[in-house]
């Protein structure tokens, strides 16, 4: 079973495929075994690794010297990632992370550029620290919270065509210790545009046109605000389009690795 130390915390990630690697990095419900779907699809032209973070799937749960129960802190989960880029040895990795999961990829590229070469911000902003933005993400949170969570996940008509694969998705999360409060400090402190420019490492921003969670039009202003940057808009898909729509995504993904490695070695 392949684990890396985390700062003596057991992580738990999964090798498949070969090529050019590609790390996945849940966001706050998943954990490795919800890129099924991507693993799947992408193994034969690509290395996919997928990891738990901290207190997801299979990883471990640190707890307080001082208390039985599970804490955490989510400045730690980028170290995460790390770890396991340093456990495998990557080199120009491309990082997906899933919602709340890009903040942790984006921290752990600006952390380790000389084994990531592009991160690729799923319908999230990575926490950027921009007020423009900042103002934006909110103005969508402040939408989004009037429906219910799984209709700000996947649409209503997947939910009801496909409840088998709905119920399966709501079970991701039981696997889990860590919940989305454990995550909400993340993002503090987030870097700067410049940071991200300075750093070397490309960025590319993933949105469904029908995410409930982050507006097409937020995304679009990171784009904008970001020289360099890529901005991939799927049609017709939803925030958690990994499991809604495997086909246009991995499509995306696949294009998105294949076009900023062209792009590096151009440089």
């Amino acid at each position: 079973m392949p684990i890396a130390d985390s700062d003596g915390t057991s992580i738990y990630y999964e090798r498949h495929g070969s090529g050019p690697a590609i790390l996945f990095v849940h966001g706050s419900g998943g954990h490795h075994a919800a890129w099924w779907q991507q693993v799947s699809g992408l193994r034969e032209e690509f290395t996919v690794v997928t990891v738990d973070l901290r207190g997801f799937g299979k990883s471990d749960a640190p707890t307080s010297p001082h208390s039985s129960r599970p804490e955490f802190d989510g400045q730690d989960f980028p170290g995460d990632v790390v770890a396991v880029l340093d456990q495998e040895d990557l080199t120009d990795a491309m990082l997906v992370g899933q919602s709340i999961g890009s903040v942790a990829a984006l921290r752990a590229g600006l952390l380790r550029p000389e084994r990531v070469g592009s991160v690729v911000l799923g319908h999230s902003l990575g926490g950027i620290s921009h007020p423009e933005l900042k103002e934006l993400a909110a103005a969508d949170r402040a939408e989004a919270v009037k429906l219910p969570v799984i209709d700000r996940l996947l649409t209503k008509r997947f939910q009801q065509e496909r409840a088998d694969l709905t119920f399966l998705f709501q079970q991701m999360g039981t696997f889990n210790v860590a919940r989305m409060q454990d995550l909400r400090n993340l993002d503090t402190d987030g870097p700067f545009l410049e940071d991200i420019q300075n750093s070397g490492v490309r960025v590319a921003f993933l949105a469904g046109e029908k995410d409930a969670v982050l507006s097409v039009k937020t995304v679009t202003r990171a784009h904008e605000l970001l020289p360099g940057s890529h901005l991939e808009i799927v049609e017709g898909a939803p925030h958690s389009m990994y499991w809604e729509t495997p086909g246009p995504y991995n499509a995306a993904i696949a294009r998105l690795r294949r076009t900023l490695t062209a792009r590096k070695e151009a440089a």
